[in-house]
């Protein structure tokens, strides 16, 4: 049965291969070396944190945070999980003891404290805190790992395309078929609507997230058809009348030939591809009331344009307004702009209010680059359809979340690197956001956990974790603290989980919210991210307390 939050009902994860057995071989051998010592019960702190923005920018949208909640919801291994897991330890070796306490570990004593899913978040920050016996802990590294570090870079990749699109105009998701699998295609739908997309093509995902789906026909349907003969024979009806198919296509014909023959015009169309006519008017029998045309089969101004304005024309005539076209390759700057110019003629000669806003939507795998380009030649496209390049992430191929002890039993513990970047923020923290006057957020500082938090008005000192050099004094006209708890065992006050519609907006209010120069595609300004002085103080402490003294001979 599933576990409850507040009485909220927590299904498992959508994917039902997320188990306790999806994790590392090593999460379980150090279970038992912790259980053979006696320490699995030791209470243990870690954070979720990622230590690079991706994609050469300078924000993330943390995502996966649901995902995560049902996980431990559900956390329990079955007999034959433990049974495949007592072969794999190879069983000679361990205490059999050691399955008994298999079978009766839950996630009824682990705390999970995190960011907002959907919110912006940035390096070193954690974005979930996760407290409980150590073992059970390790076990929960790798699956949240893999559910927060796709999701969110998806998120991040689906807002930054939406960021260059530009706030007016749709952006379709179209990439189930070039996903990594079944399961990358749903999460990727999931996280692109979440990140600021408005639509999917993946049916799937639409029935489980309840995402609104969009979608027309292919090249294969507008090839498929040789002549007008092979339209089947039905009726179409209208709002106030009933049309035979022989009557539309006849209509339709009319039509092309008022276009063909228009003075406004001049002569612009000569013959069209009548198959691909054929194709049309049998797609706008089918769906009247939501005929988009692919119109690049054969030739966009030369066929695909005047049948579909044809088309939807006839349409117009029966009380019915065409959805629009896609353009799938050729100058999509060009093409668009010069079937905008055509659509406004026809408004004008034939008196048909709306038509030259006729939706022109573009696909032919875009990307971030494409879109770009596209805003600076100039176009008249109004929705875009990307798959590839935001479902597979393209330009970078992982965020790379890490999960990183930072207490046991009350003692703060730090991880060291030669590489300053890699050196972890000992203790348990509070995160907090402090906003400017213009209410742009200025900087995140984390502060250790018994510290008085910010105030309003009140100047703190803002230090950067590694550099000494680099500080400033900060007074904040709000404070945001940034991490709530959401899983609290049983009988814990915690942080409803929000609904997908209510995460995806406020995404993109936060995304509004950040300053410009933080967002923009090219040369961003770095976000601040800092510790008190307090902190600062103590993670150098204990950096030279931990770090071996070398000797010289």
């Amino acid at each position: 049965m599933a576990a409850k939050s507040n009485g909220q009902l927590l299904p498992g994860p959508t994917n039902p291969m997320v188990t306790p057995l999806l994790t590392d071989l090593y999460q379980f051998t150090m279970a038992y070396a912790y259980w053979k010592a006696g320490k699995h019960n030791e209470r243990a702190v870690f954070d979720l944190y990622f230590r690079k923005n991706p994609f050469g920018g300078e924000y993330t949208v943390f995502a996966g945070l649901e995902e995560c909640i049902k996980f431990i919801a559900n956390f329990k291994l079955t007999e034959d999980e433990i049974d495949f897991v007592r072969q794999s330890l190879s069983s000679s070796s361990c205490d059999e003891g050691f399955f008994d306490y298999l079978r009766g570990v839950d996630c009824s004593e682990v705390e999970v404290y995190a960011i907002q899913e959907g919110s912006v978040v940035f390096p070193k920050v954690p974005l979930v805190r996760v407290e409980g016996p150590i073992a059970v802990v390790q076990l929960l590294e790798t699956p949240f790992l893999n559910l927060i570090n796709y999701a969110s870079l998806v998120s991040t990749n689906a807002a930054r395309h939406r960021f260059v699109a530009g706030e007016s105009k749709m952006l379709l998701e179209f990439g189930l078929r070039r996903a990594q699998g079944p399961d990358g295609g749903i999460a990727a739908s999931r996280y692109c609507y979440m990140g600021g997309f408005h639509a999917t093509s993946n049916v799937a995902a639409g029935k489980i997230f309840g995402i609104p789906l969009r979608g027309t026909h292919s090249h294969a349907f507008v090839s498929s058809f040789m002549s007008p003969d092979e339209i089947i024979d039905k009726t179409l009806h209208s709002s106030d009348k009933r049309t035979t198919c022989e009557d539309f296509v006849t209509l339709v014909q009319t039509w092309l030939s008022k276009i063909q023959w228009s003075n406004s015009l001049n002569g612009t169309f000569g013959e069209t591809n009548q198959s691909e006519l054929a194709a049309f008017t049998s797609y706008a029998l089918a769906f009247p009331d939501n005929f988009l045309a692919l119109v690049d089969t054969y030739d966009v101004m030369r066929s695909g344009i005047p049948n579909f304005c044809a088309v939807a024309l006839a349409l117009n005539d029966l009380g019915y307004k065409a959805a629009g076209i896609r353009l799938d390759s050729g100058d999509l700057a060009y093409l668009s702009c010069e079937a905008r110019k055509i659509f406004c003629i026809i408004e004008k000669e034939f008196a048909v209010p709306g038509f030259g806003k006729t939706v022109i939507t573009a696909s032919n795998d875009l990307n971030e680059e494409t879109l770009d380009a596209l805003n600076k030649q100039g176009h008249e496209v109004d929705a875009f359809g990307i798959g590839t390049h935001v479902v597979t992430c393209y330009a970078q191929a992982a965020l790379g979340c890490v999960f990183k002890l930072v207490e046991i039993n009350n003692q703060p513990r730090i991880k060291l690197s030669e590489d300053v970047t890699k050196v972890s923020i000992p203790c348990k923290k509070r995160s907090y956001r402090l906003f400017g006057k213009e209410g742009y957020p200025l900087v995140d500082i984390m502060t250790g956990e018994n510290e008085p938090p910010p105030k309003v008005g009140e100047r703190i000192l803002c230090r950067h974790p590694f550099n000494e050099s680099k500080r400033a004094y900060v007074v904040p006209q709000r404070v945001e603290e940034l991490m709530k708890c959401f899983w609290h065992g049983p009988g814990g006050v915690r942080e409803d989980l929000p609904p997908l519609k209510d995460i995806r907006e406020r995404c993109i209010s936060q995304l509004k919210k950040m300053r410009p120069d933080h967002m923009r595609r090219l040369n961003p300004t770095p976000y601040k991210v800092s510790v008190s002085a307090k902190l600062y103080d103590f993670i150098h402490f204990l950096w030279l307390n931990e770090a071996p003294v070398g000797e010289l001979q």
